[in-house]
């Protein structure tokens, strides 16, 4: 389990927390809130607090918060293997290619095999070329592209080439279908979703995510936010 040792000292020279991120907070929030917490346990005026990968507000798992000295190490963690488990809903597709926003349209998926849907992971192993979603932080011309999304710009996203290592498909109750993703940093599985429906010539969006993993880093190790505040709070300053 993850160790940390509870005192302004440790926190300003650096330490990693493995936070579970709850569903619906953004990352920022999480860090926001970490920050506070330390800032007022310890009665600090200041103390560095970043996180090492965004996780999507609808998204659940593993956030690594690094603190004090340590958030300069975060462009190393933030480079590192990740390990994502979840559902893609079949038959329909939304524009931010998960719930975020509302279904746009819907498919037919009575021709949709369990072959069929287990083949189509092979096109998406190795190096391959994704687009970002336009509802996505990602900045173009000093904007947000979720800035352009919501208010109705067209904007062209330009694609990246990312690396799957792993993609299987651990349950199919259609039209839900489970899996378990490996890949490089800058993968986006709101966009394997988006991809992985046209493959089936049919649609689809991420209806679950869960990160598990970041290089040797489990979430199995992470507190929530509540345990990491109660370890806290009850640690002697």
């Amino acid at each position: 389990m993850m160790s940390l040792k509870f005192s302004a000292e440790n926190f300003q020279e650096g330490q990693i927390l493995l936070i579970d991120k709850p569903l619906t907070w953004t990352s920022f929030q999480v860090v926001n809130k970490v920050r506070w917490l330390i800032r007022k346990q310890y009665n600090l005026k200041k103390i560095k607090v970043g996180h090492a990968g965004t996780l999507d507000p609808l998204a659940t798992g593993l956030l690594l918060i690094c603190t004090g000295k340590f958030t300069k190490q975060i462009d190393t963690y933030q480079g590192q293997k990740k390990e994502y488990t979840g559902t893609f809903t079949l038959g329909a597709t939304t524009p931010s290619f998960d719930l975020e926003t509302e279904i746009g349209e819907t498919f037919d998926i009575t021709n949709l095999s369990e072959e069929k849907i287990r083949a189509a992971t092979g096109q998406f192993t190795g190096e391959i070329q994704q687009q970002p979603p336009v509802f996505s932080a990602l900045k173009k011309d000093g904007k947000r592209l979720y800035e352009f999304a919501r208010s109705g710009e067209e904007v062209e996203v330009a694609s990246r080439t990312v690396h799957i290592s792993t993609f299987e498909i651990t349950r199919i109750a259609l039209p839900n279908v489970d899996f378990r993703v490996q890949c490089s940093k800058g993968t986006y599985i709101r966009s394997l979703a988006q991809d992985f429906g046209k493959a089936l010539d049919n649609g689809a969006h991420l209806s679950a995510l869960r990160r598990t993993k970041i290089g040797d880093f489990s979430v199995d190790e992470a507190l929530s936010m509540e345990a990491f505040e109660m370890q806290l709070t009850s640690s002697k300053s």
